[in-house]
């Protein structure tokens, strides 16, 4: 589930975005406890996340040593996130003049896949 959504032009480095998303989270999630970076964004903004919004930020980093591929822990929950995002056509090519507009299509593409796993339970379901 996506909580809040940043889209910001591409001379914004991502560990830059994560201060912008810090910051559209602060004072509205008192419910969150904690958020996943990646590894290469993380190192940079851990202290400043912790001490502007009270969350312990987790970072997926590759271990020490370790130079094949290895499988990080919580990073497929973004890639997952990713892969829902792009089977939705208008997100596939972004054209649109404004950021806003483009978060606006995210939130309303979580809406849709939220949706859809709330259909698929059955309410008469009593396990």
């Amino acid at each position: 589930m996506v909580v809040t959504v940043v889209v910001h032009t591409a001379d914004i480095q991502d560990r830059d975005g994560v201060r912008l998303v810090v910051g559209n989270l602060h004072g509205k999630q008192s419910r969150l406890r904690v958020m996943w970076a990646d590894g290469g964004d993380a190192d940079q903004v851990v202290e400043w996340a912790q001490r502007v919004g009270g969350w312990p930020l987790d970072s997926s980093k590759r271990p020490d040593g370790v130079s094949r591929f290895h499988v990080l822990p919580r990073l497929w929950v973004v890639e997952w996130t990713v892969a829902w995002l792009g089977r939705y056509r208008r997100l596939r090519k972004d054209d649109d003049a404004r950021t806003a507009t483009s978060e606006a299509f995210i939130y309303v593409a979580m809406i849709h896949v939220m949706v859809r796993r709330l259909a698929r339970i059955d309410i008469n379901d009593s396990s």
